[in-house]
């Protein structure tokens, strides 16, 4: 016999029987024939699931929690739509067990302890082990989650979660330690386009009423961003318009007009995805808020995963606009937080607020060039070992070896900034940073030259003009004997503030 989650299936036409009695387990329910589509064609075993193959070779973990043969507790962390709730349901599937399932937007503690309870006492009886299904996890308290440790620890109930969130973050430590982790990954859109395949015949989906376009089908995997509940959603509404217009084919326009979004030539993996992120970037770099505006705008109608956009943003943040604006890191960094903790649509708003702060921005690539230059000489082998002031002498016995005698606290002097080499002694004189006069950089470039006056002694004249790098790309700025004299501080006179 057939199974599609709990329930069986007649085997001619394969039309859902009602569940007899006992057979429905705690907190899923039968679908019936006005059930969602992407209820309906949730896959009756493992071998109808679709994707994640990394998880599904013979003896994976995944494998082993549907089929009951290891009690182990299990998370599963994935974006929507890649299948969490499918698997539960398969687990749910497995008569040896029983089979609970809550969310954790209406559980408390109590609810927990009460299936607990009933589970120790079944198991003592002599009665079937207790799967425990929490969706959602990551929104029980540390308390709510503190309630499932021994349970899980004595495999009292075998925890079976699922989240969106990192559960790094989201989830305590000593919960994560006792459970295995499965990361779901989006679906590819071969994976999405062949589970729309399939509910355009399935029996259990549109059973060949309508038949879709290669245009249309094309539009709805490009909408679904990877999540099969969201195609098969849109699939779902295009059928029913086509349906209400007595039509038995579900072209582009149809499909457009049900989902009420216009398609957009857009290919996640294809030069499209790359020449448009390129425009939204050098759009933004040109300061030009309105271009920038409409390839963001082309991204997030196509489907583009708004954390991709929000990485891109941080990482201009730093790269282009820099210390000109020192704030534009936080405003990106704040955007990319809403994408997390808000989501769509309304995250689209922080998204367009970073870009055009990003894009009027006044912009500096001095960090940029600084690093590279940093990075270059190190690869280079230049930097030799830490000066003895500046190394460690926390640990019993450094003090001995010398480390950090003659080490100055810049807070003891008043201006907060002392004479001290911070810089191995092949580096002496090499300048990095090299600021802009624009936005607040200015102010920046202005200051700098003291600092290193400072920290450096009064042989430190700044960078010649035209300097070139010495080696590695780095500006290098040796000693100079014609330098301001200094003051009984190391401070060159008329400079002794930073």
């Amino acid at each position: 016999m057939e199974f599609d989650g709990l329930f069986p299936l007649n085997e001619p036409g394969g039309v859902r029987t009602a569940p007899p009695a006992g057979a429905e387990s705690a907190g899923f329910t039968s679908w019936s024939a006005d059930s969602p589509l992407p209820v309906r064609m949730r896959p009756s075993g493992l071998d109808e699931l679709v994707g994640q193959q990394h998880l599904l070779a013979p003896g994976a973990p995944l494998r082993q929690l549907v089929t009951g043969t290891t009690p182990m507790s299990v998370i599963l962390w994935g974006p929507p739509g890649t299948g969490k709730t499918t698997i539960a349901h398969l687990v749910a599937g497995a008569t040896d067990r029983r089979f609970v399932a809550m969310s954790a937007l209406t559980a408390g503690v109590k609810d927990v302890r009460a299936v607990i309870d009933t589970a120790r006492r079944q198991r003592r009886a002599g009665g079937p082990p207790t799967v425990l299904f929490i969706d959602e996890v990551h929104r029980f308290s540390k308390t709510q989650q503190d309630s499932l440790l021994s349970a899980v620890e004595d495999r009292t109930v075998t925890l079976l979660a699922a989240t969106t969130e990192n559960p790094y973050f989201s989830v305590i430590s000593p919960l994560l330690s006792r459970c295995v982790l499965l990361t779901l990954q989006a679906l590819e859109e071969d994976d999405v386009r062949q589970l729309i395949r399939r509910a355009v015949t399935d029996p259990r989906g549109l059973g060949a009423a309508v038949t879709l376009t290669a245009e249309a089908e094309d539009h709805l995997v490009r909408l679904a961003g990877g999540d099969v509940r969201k195609a098969l959603t849109a699939l779902e509404a295009a059928a029913g318009s086509a349906q209400a217009q007595q039509a038995t084919e579900i072209d582009l326009a149809t499909a457009e007009q049900a989902v009420d979004m216009a398609a957009v030539r857009y290919d996640r993996d294809g030069d499209a995805h790359y020449d448009v992120t390129s425009a939204f970037i050098k759009s933004m770099r040109g300061s030009d808020p309105d271009a920038a505006l409409h390839w963001l705008a082309r991204m997030l109608v196509a489907g583009e995963d708004p954390r991709f956009i929000a990485r891109r943003i941080v990482i201009f943040a730093s790269e282009d606009v820099g210390m000109a604006d020192p704030q534009a890191l936080l405003v990106a960094t704040a955007a990319a937080q809403a994408v997390q903790s808000v989501g769509l649509p309304e995250a689209q708003l922080n998204l367009a607020q970073a870009v055009v702060h990003l894009a009027t921005a006044p912009k500096s690539n001095s960090v940029t060039t600084a690093l590279g230059a940093a990075l270059a000489d190190v690869r280079a082998g230049r930097g030799g070992a830490v000066p003895p002031a500046l190394r460690d002498s926390h640990y019993a016995g450094s003090r001995g070896l010398g480390h950090g005698a003659g080490y100055r606290y810049p807070h003891d002097d008043p201006k907060g900034v002392v004479r001290q080499q911070y810089v191995p002694d092949d580096l002496i004189g090499v300048d990095y940073y090299d600021p802009t006069d624009h936005g607040a950089e200015r102010a920046v470039g202005e200051r700098l030259p003291r600092l290193r006056r400072i920290v450096r002694g009064p042989s430190y004249q700044g960078p010649p003009a035209g300097s070139a790098s010495s080696t590695g790309g780095s500006k290098a700025n040796g000693p100079s004997a014609g330098g301001p004299k200094a003051n009984d501080s190391g401070v060159a006179a008329g400079e002794d503030q930073p």
